[in-house]
């Protein structure tokens, strides 16, 4: 089950990221015992994290940014293979007592991510589809098939579909765990926004264009949309008061 189960935000005002995600997700926050790390709740469920950006990111200009973590069986050896496939270690594999094991790599891409393999616990995962749970990965980077062939690689993910988007936008490529079931798309968007390759994660909110409406007001940015997506639902990707940039997700009517 290669997938991304949990989403850390790293950010340089503890206090205002609560503040604005509380708000415009509806998360609540827990304090972790043993340090300063709070977990974000979706309901009863916890889907990632928020922590201050560690003082040598600050001083290496390192912005406010989601990181995403796949799960891994092995983190060691799964580190090992990214670097094989073209990959770096960013981190290397480390404990987090009580939690788990994770590892911070790059692709050959450069767009950044977690591997972790977690101790077993009860109702780890939450639904994909709760409100205020994560449900879309995508990769904005700067060659797909090329990062498609290191990602396949290392976690075994399936092709799913894909679609034309136009001559300037060029291909979006769908992949998941199941060759049914789509889990996240990878395109050269990266190249458009001129920007360096990196994933870009999706928040399921109730509705995507009442949200997008308060973002504004509570000193984010909408950077594109809201817009439609096959099949009736509705994205916008947006950016917070730090610099943190996510995306929201509300599903359409099933008929």
């Amino acid at each position: 089950m290669s997938r991304f189960i949990w989403y850390d935000l790293m950010c340089s005002d503890l206090a205002g990221a609560k503040a604005f995600y509380s708000d415009i997700i509806g998360w609540k926050t827990e304090k972790f015992p043993g340090g300063d790390y709070e977990l974000l709740k979706a309901g009863d469920k916890g889907v990632g994290g928020i922590m201050a950006l560690p003082d040598e990111m600050k001083r290496a200009g390192v912005p406010q940014h989601w990181m995403g973590y796949i799960h891994a069986d092995n983190v060691d050896a799964t580190a090992q293979e990214a670097q094989k496939l073209g990959g770096k270690v960013m981190s290397p594999p480390s404990n987090i007592p009580t939690v788990g094991r994770f590892a911070v790599l790059a692709d050959p891409q450069g767009a950044v991510f977690a591997v972790f393999k977690p101790m077993p616990r009860e109702g780890e995962l939450a639904p994909r589809e709760l409100p205020g749970n994560f449900s879309w990965a995508e990769l904005n980077t700067t060659d797909w098939q090329s990062a498609w062939k290191f990602y396949s690689a290392l976690f075994g993910w399936k092709a799913t579909s894909s679609m034309n988007m136009g001559p300037q936008f060029g291909e979006y490529f769908m992949f998941g765990t199941d060759p049914k079931q789509s889990m996240g798309g990878m395109s050269n968007a990266a190249n458009i926004m001129k920007a360096p390759a990196h994933w870009l994660h999706y928040i399921n909110v109730k509705n995507a264009d009442e949200t997008a409406r308060r973002i504004p007001e509570k000193g984010g940015k909408v950077l594109n949309g809201p817009m439609d997506v096959p099949g009736g639902d509705r994205i916008a990707q947006c950016m917070d008061p730090q610099g943190g940039v996510f995306a929201i997700y509300s599903a359409g009517k099933r008929t």
